[in-house]
Parts: C-alpha cells; structure tokens; sequence
C-alpha cells in the first residue's frame, strides 16, 4: 500500500476511530473521572441529539448542499411537539404520540420548504437554508410567546431518564436513525443515487434520473432527522425553549465533516457520522473535566470546525490523485 492511500485511508473513518480512541486514552489518564461508567453515559447523552442532526445533514452534504437551518428548525420542532404534549384535553398517550408527529411533521416541511425553494428556482441552498433559519426562529419565538415550554407528561419525562444497562435511551434511538440512514444510503437505489448526484449531477441526469426528486427528498430526511432530535431534546431536558439550537448546525456539519463526509459530495457516511460527533462530544467533556473554561472550549471547536473544512481539502486532494 503507498503512502498515499495509506494517508487517505487514515483521514477516513479508520482514523478518526483511532483518533476517538487515543482521546479517550489521554483523557482518561489525565481527566478526573473521565473513564467512569457514569460518564461515559453522560457522553452518549450529549451527542445523542448532534449524532441525529448530523446524519440527517450527511444527506445533504453528500449532495454538495448545506443545511444552516437545523438549529433553528430544531427550535421550531421542539416547541410545537411542547404545545401538544402539554394539551391536558387529551389522553397522556395521545399526546405523546401527536406530540412525536408534530415535531417529525414540523421538521420535514421546513425541509421540504428547503429542497423545493433551492430546487425550483436554482437558488444556493446557503441562502435558502439561511432565510429558514431566520423565518424558523421568528415562528418559533412568535409560536411560543418567547416562553418556554414545560410540565411535561411524567410517563414522558421517566422514558426520557431511562438508560438501560448504562447506555441512555435517547443515545439508542439515535443509534436506529444511524442504522436508517446507513440502510438508506448502503442498501438502496436511493442511496445511491444519492452518491452518484454528489459525484456528477449532470452524468445522471443525462441518464434520465430526476434529480430534483432525490435531492428535495435528502432535505426531507435531514429534516425528519431534526424533528426526531427535537423530540430527544425533550426527553433529555423537558423542556422546550424557543431559544435553542444556537450553534447546532455548526456542529452537525463538523461532526458529518469530521467522519469523513466531503463537503464536495459523493463520499461519505452515518457511521463516519456518528463517530465524527463521538469526536467532538469526547473533546468538549475531556476539556471541561482538565478544567477547561467555557469559552476556552468555544475557541477549541471553533478551531475544531476549520480543522474538519481543511481535512476536507486534503481528503479530495489524495481522492483525486488515486482515482
């Protein structure tokens, strides 16, 4: 094998699995209780929600899009599910059920909105994505009032606390939407034509292929993602607040980014994905536990985010030169 290959391969998946593991090794010699089972489940907990934004957002970037709305769609979904889960005239389960499907159906219809704007009028999806975010968090704080939403059902609030042998619920239900949209992007004509539009857009519409079709759909499913991480959101912390979500879009793109999908298209996938959001979950509660102030870590995965955008860069540079 030569050395590039070797450098390409190790600036995929493999390596950033290394690199979760020497991580996991430094802080757990040098931070305080890092390697304890109680934070370990502390850690599955915190990029629970990211890890489900981010394979949603691995739809789009494999398609050469962005999605700079997830934060504020997230917002919007959480309050919406927050009105009807807090609906005393209807039975708990009910509310539940409905309050799942309000936040699902809020968050593919901003997708939709998101992928039918871009597509039709051939409008960037930086600048659809970006209007989305602005019009999702004037809804959301006109929606709510500016109040955050609370007193949730108990039967919802012991389902969000629950964490069967150490590994937390919500942790396992972001697991099913890794394993969904592995399925999706593996096993499935759709999937692939997924790959082949990030790679050459214009070959496989020349073939005959609607692109317009697979392209608004990954902004439904990216969307679908955000309304599912609203609801783990809820569970986590019962609560939902307007003002969430502040930052979150950077960190999905960073995590897909990280794991090894190529803000160009065409490569890529949840399992990166879901370890690149190991990543920076390990980094941020590594560094709080050394003692790392909050806006020091703010600095870190900032740097974090340029460093991912550059390994990018190099990753499509040794690409081009084994193809």
């Amino acid at each position: 094998m030569n050395k590039k290959r070797l450098s390409y391969i190790l600036m995929g998946e493999a390596g950033m699995g290394i690199i979760l593991l020497l991580l996991c090794i430094v802080f757990a010699v040098f931070g305080r209780n890092f390697a304890t089972p109680g934070n370990m489940t502390n850690i599955l907990t915190q990029i629970s929600i990211n890890t489900a934004i981010a394979v949603g957002m691995t739809f789009v970037i494999l398609l050469g899009g962005i999605d700079l709305s997830v934060g504020s769609v997230l917002s919007l979904c959480t309050v919406l599910a927050g009105l009807v889960i807090t609906n005393d005239g209807m039975p708990v389960w009910l509310r539940i059920v409905l309050a799942v499907f309000a936040g699902l159906g809020g968050g593919m219809a901003c997708g939709l909105f998101n992928g039918l704007v871009s597509e039709t009028w051939k409008i960037p999806a930086f600048v659809v994505t970006l209007g989305m975010l602005n019009m999702a968090r004037g809804a959301v704080l006109l929606i709510s009032d500016s109040r955050t939403i609370f007193n949730f059902p108990r039967a919802f609030n012991t389902l969000g606390s629950q964490a069967p042998w150490g590994v937390p619920l919500i942790f396992i239900f972001s697991l099913v939407i890794v394993f969904f949209g592995y399925v999706v992007l593996r096993f499935t004509i759709y999937g692939r034509m997924i790959y082949a539009i990030g790679n050459n857009e214009e070959a496989v519409r020349l073939s005959g292929h609607n692109t317009k079709f697979h392209k608004v759909a990954a902004y439904v499913i990216c969307g679908a993602a955000v309304g599912i991480a609203a609801i783990l959101y809820m569970l986590r912390l019962n609560i939902a607040s307007p003002i969430l979500g502040n930052g979150f879009e950077l960190n999905a793109i960073a995590a897909a980014v990280i794991g090894g999908t190529s803000m160009s298209g065409g490569k890529g996938s949840p399992i990166g994905t879901l370890i690149g959001a190991a990543i920076m979950g390990v980094l941020n509660n590594g560094l709080l536990l050394i003692g790392m102030g909050d806006f020091a870590r703010q600095i870190v995965t900032g740097f974090i985010i340029v460093l991912a955008v550059v390994l990018d860069t190099y990753r499509a540079k040794l690409s081009r030169m084994l193809d």
